[in-house]
């Protein structure tokens, strides 16, 4: 008895030309090998589209890795000072007298 096995298929999407192989020791399976002019770019095992082929054909550009940094800061020591707060360049405030109306705003004393 013969294990019933899908047919190779050829089709285009788009420029790409896609060979669909039957996947060995698979009743149903196939494998779609991409190619652009003639040159093999890419296979996956799903129907390709042609975003697909696009991105077989041309992947995006991966950003350079960083340096792994392993310093991580700890729990301060014993009798060790706390970091001094960066000075703002902001002028401080100042608070305005409470007999001033700021635009029809009553100054309240629950300050």
């Amino acid at each position: 008895m013969s294990i019933p096995t899908v047919e190779r298929r050829r089709f285009k999407v788009g420029k790409y030309d896609i060979i669909a192989h039957p996947i060995p020791n698979s009743a149903h399976m196939l494998r779609y090998t991409v190619f652009v002019g003639g040159k093999r770019i890419g296979a996956t095992v799903s129907v390709p589209t042609e975003s697909d082929c696009r991105f077989l054909e041309k992947p995006p550009v991966v950003p350079p890795l960083k340096i792994f940094s392993s310093y991580r800061p700890g729990r301060p020591k014993k009798g060790s000072r706390p970091p001094q707060p960066a000075e703002s360049t902001q002028a401080p405030r100042e608070s305005l007298p409470l007999d001033i109306s700021l635009g029809g705003i009553r100054a309240t004393q629950d300050r």
